[in-house]
Order: C-alpha cells, then structure tokens, then sequence
C-alpha cells in the first residue's frame, strides 16, 4: 500500500485506533502487534513503530508493550482498549428511521490504493489518499456526546455499502445512500472507469448485492466506489436528523477533515433490500 514504513505504521495504528470511536470510547492503552522477519533490516522495523506511536499518541492514548513474532512478512497492528461510559457505548444495530448519516472520510482508497502500486495517479493524489489514511476518527468522534447521536460504524473492508447494510440488518431499516452526496477521493472514479479496481470491491459486491437496490441514474464508477474497501476509513454515524447540520459543522471545527450528509434511514423497505442507492 505505501512504501514508507513510517507511514505505514501511522495508517496500522489510525486503523487500530479506530473501532475504539466507533463505538463512542476514548482510547486509553495500546499494545502493538508485529510480525517480522529477523533477517530484515531493523531499522524498518523502527520506523514501522515510530509511526504506530505517533497516531497512539496522537489519540492521547498510552503504548504500553507488545508481541513480536519472526515471521517471514512483515505485519503490524495494534490491540487497543478504551473507555465508555456504559450509557454511552455506540453500536452498528440501532440505527432509527428517520435519521440521518454523516460520512467522516473519503472513500476510494482501495481503487487508489491500486493504481499507486502501477504509478497511475500523480504525487499530489498520493499524498491526499496517505493523508486521509493517517487521519485519526478522534476528530469526528468528539461530536458525538454532544448529539443524539444513535448509531455508530466504521467504514473499512466491507466498503461503505457493506458496513452500511451491517448497520441496516442489525437496525432491521433500509438505508438510502445518496451517491451524489458521498465524498470520494479525487481520481477514484477515474481509476474505477479505467477498469482500476481491487478485487476485495468484487468480493463485497458479490457479498451484498442481492440486499442492495440501485437507481440506474447511478454510473457502474460511482458504485465500485460505493463498494471500495477502505483501509483507515471514516466513521459512518446515525444522528437525529434535526441535528444533522449541526453536527456537521462541530466535526468540521474539531477537524475532521470531511463530514457530509450522505443518506437517510427509513422504515425498512416491503421489498426486504437493506440498501438503496440513489
């Protein structure tokens, strides 16, 4: 995905960090996670934790230790644990017709992310994709004591759709993303027309789609985005839709570096779809 080690400890620690504030928590310790090969070059593996340390204490969080295994390719993660007060934790399953959903982050990072390997896209869209990877949710997050905010995800593997219907079989609602509103990293769309997307958007679709409906207005490019696995992605957050502006706006002022009204959750559909795409 990038070839800097210091960055790639920063993205593992950001997406690490991240489950803890999708579920209304302040991150209070973490441990790293590694995998190594002992003939390799130390000093990516300093890099490598560097980069991890500067995100956990970024989140005001403590790095207190960690496992290392010799193993033949080089892994990272980090076991992160938080508080919530237990009136406050935040789930994926209850999620209200009616409101609102504010996406955190871009997505294409995965289409992106693969045209990056093939030299396709300029400096300047590879800096946006790291920077949006490396971004931690903390910002978005601490909006949401502040609303009545009822229910929370995060957007990675699955793709913003795969999350989304999670949110939406567990609440047992549909919910209608509006593809015009979903913010998505410049280039993305112009990889995903050129044919440029990972197979893991494939493999989500494939998962999905039988519980999806999509207008025919959609263009097939906005969907492989809508599908796109993310790496580090933003949180996907169900609020009153009275307070959806507001909200956005106090994520904005903490600095999140997006926050857009992307969709609507309603009563679930007769036709039993989880999903609908307009």
């Amino acid at each position: 995905m990038v070839d800097d080690p210091y960055i790639f400890g920063q993205i593992a620690a950001a997406n690490s960090l991240s489950d803890i504030y999708a579920m209304g928590g302040e991150p209070i310790v973490a441990m790293n996670i590694v995998c190594f090969p002992s003939c390799h070059d130390m000093q990516v593996l300093a890099e490598i934790l560097k980069g991890g340390f500067s995100k956990v204490k970024e989140s005001g969080a403590l790095l207190v230790g960690g496992h290392t295994v010799d193993d033949k390719e080089p892994k990272y993660g980090l076991s992160v644990s938080g508080l919530v007060h237990p009136d406050r934790v935040q789930a994926n399953s209850t999620a209200r017709p009616g409101d609102k959903l504010i996406l955190t982050k871009p997505v294409g990072t995965g289409i992106l992310s693969t045209a990056m390997k093939e030299d396709l896209v300029s400096q300047e869209v590879v800096d946006k994709v790291i920077e949006t990877m490396v971004h931690l949710n903390k910002y978005a997050a601490m909006s949401v004591n502040k609303f009545e905010v009822h229910s929370i995800t995060d957007i990675t593997g699955f793709g913003l759709l795969g999350h989304a219907m999670e949110m939406a079989k567990a609440s047992d609602v549909t919910i209608e993303i509006d593809s015009k509103n979903v913010p998505i990293l410049d280039g993305a769309i112009e990889m995903a027309e050129m044919g440029i997307v990972p197979s893991g958007a494939y493999n989500n679709m494939g998962y999905i789609q039988d519980d999806v409906m999509k207008d025919e207005s959609v263009p097939e490019s906005i969907e492989d985005c809508l599908y796109d696995p993310q790496t580090s992605g933003g949180l996907l957050v169900a609020v009153r839709a009275d307070q959806a502006d507001d909200i956005v706006k106090d994520m904005l002022a903490n600095g999140s570096i997006v926050a857009e009204v992307i969709g609507e959750v309603k009563e679930k559909y007769e036709n039993g779809k989880y999903i609908h795409v307009i």
